[in-house]
């Protein structure tokens, strides 16, 4: 039986790798992806345009101006003359993010009282216009501070385990995860849909091979499709872009191995409801997007409704994500990981579960 298995997943891998078509799919997308994604995907702000109401002209607006200008943030300064034409700039989309200063600015600041400053945001780039009025209130904390203005301007902010807020190394570690999950749902997602498409299914089940041992042979190409590819992922993060590794590197190949384990077990759901590879295709595509919303890619969990939370702590990806950020960025060990690693067990055997009883079901 166990060469029968063999000669199975031998079957299963040849089909991946003799087809230059879908090897092509499987490795060019990859590499796109993880050269693209850290330079695309940024949440840093750069060559921002910042509109300036100066009521003051004053040498001290006249300073904290040049000073926004001088950072990378902002690469262009316009210079308005009144309030409407500022509002008229924002709505335009011409500036990010703009800048009043009042008439008296430069003399209470001279005199060592409040002068207040008026940040306006462009609510429609919500997080880019956030992060952009982050850089500009440093620069005006750090202007105050050197003018002896003490308080809150003179707090100092260290940002632990990405200390240069290097948005590669946010986005790279999530990746490993990602990517891995479009190859794997579509190596085991469109196995046996491909099988009842081509007229073999009828053959695969009368073979001496029971419905377990045939779900084995199918899921494990795409658990060494996942492994493969969050591998190559995590060797192009940590000597490609230079993303620190200082964790366990067991604990994250199990995770990976384990992540890739649960999306088989998806994919082979998905597979066995379908009829055929195109409608396959649209049930893999209907599981990514809400899965990694749910992630924790996107936006934090801890900002959706309970219902949401409960799901996503169901979600393989929400785990996996942060085995690879951990193992990455925090120092994590396998105790570390192990919160995180036993719901992806979980949701391996239960997904491959349901999709042998929905197999079992077809048989009979």
């Amino acid at each position: 039986m166990f060469r029968r298995l063999i000669a199975l997943i031998r079957k299963e891998l040849q089909i991946v790798v003799g087809d230059r078509k879908t090897l092509r799919m499987l490795i060019a997308p990859v590499i796109l992806q993880t050269i693209l994604f850290p330079f695309a995907a940024t949440m840093e702000v750069r060559n921002a345009t910042l509109a300036v109401l100066d009521q003051d002209a004053g040498p001290a607006s006249t300073e904290i101006v040049q000073r926004l200008a001088r950072t990378s943030a902002f690469s262009r300064v316009l210079p308005v003359r009144s309030e409407a034409e500022l509002r008229e700039r924002v709505d335009a989309e011409d500036a990010l993010i703009a800048i009043a200063f009042p008439q008296d600015f430069s003399r209470r600041v001279a005199a060592g009282q409040s002068a207040p400053v008026q940040l306006i945001l462009d609510g429609r780039r919500s997080n880019s216009a956030q992060i952009a009025g982050g850089y500009a209130t440093q620069v005006i904390a750090g202007y105050a501070a050197e003018r002896g203005g003490g308080g809150a301007s003179a707090v100092t902010v260290r940002h632990l385990h990405n200390p240069n807020l290097h948005s590669a190394w946010h986005v790279l570690p999530s990746l490993v995860a990602i990517i891995t999950t479009i190859g794997c749902l579509f190596v085991a997602g469109l196995s046996v849909a491909r099988e009842r498409e081509e007229g073999t299914f009828d053959q695969l089940l009368v073979s001496p091979l029971t419905p377990a041992y045939i779900m084995v042979g199918k899921a494990v190409p795409g658990v060494l499709v996942a492994f493969l590819q969050g591998l190559f992922i995590a060797a192009a993060a940590r000597f490609g872009f230079g993303v620190p590794f200082t964790g366990s590197l067991p604990a994250l190949l199990l995770g990976i191995l384990l992540y890739g384990i649960a999306l088989s077990g998806i994919g082979l759901y998905i597979s066995s409801v379908c009829m055929n590879q195109q409608q396959a295709f649209f049930g893999v595509f209907a599981f990514m997007s809400p899965a990694v919303l749910l992630s924790g890619y996107v936006s934090p969990i801890e900002n959706m409704p309970w219902v949401l939370r409960a799901i996503a702590q169901a979600n393989p990806l929400t785990h996996v994500i942060l085995i690879a950020k951990g193992t990455f960025l925090k120092g994590w060990g396998l105790l570390d990981a192990l919160p995180h690693l036993w719901p992806l067990a979980a949701v391996a055997v239960c997904t491959l579960s349901a999709a042998l009883v929905l197999f079992r079901r077809h048989i009979a």
